[in-house]
């Protein structure tokens, strides 16, 4: 299941995170990295961005970036 597919309220652990280089060193950098548990805070007007909050940290993503994540809901 991708990141993309989750709802508001879902909670989910990252699987696999399948983009280029840097993209996955900023998210790491965020503590967003395979194992990380985290929660879907919000979405925009549009589903543009998803809010995810992941150790205490609420991080914003393009629906571009968090469909190359795939996640396990838990």
């Amino acid at each position: 299941m991708k990141l993309s597919e989750l709802k508001k309220g879902d909670r989910a652990i990252i699987i696999k995170i399948d983009t280029d280089a840097s993209l996955k060193a900023r998210l790491v950098s965020f503590g967003v990295a395979r194992g990380s548990e985290f929660s879907v805070e919000a979405y925009s007007v549009g589903n543009q961005t998803v809010e995810i909050l992941v150790d205490g940290t609420l991080i914003g993503l393009r629906r571009s970036e968090a469909v190359d994540i795939e996640v396990e809901k838990i």
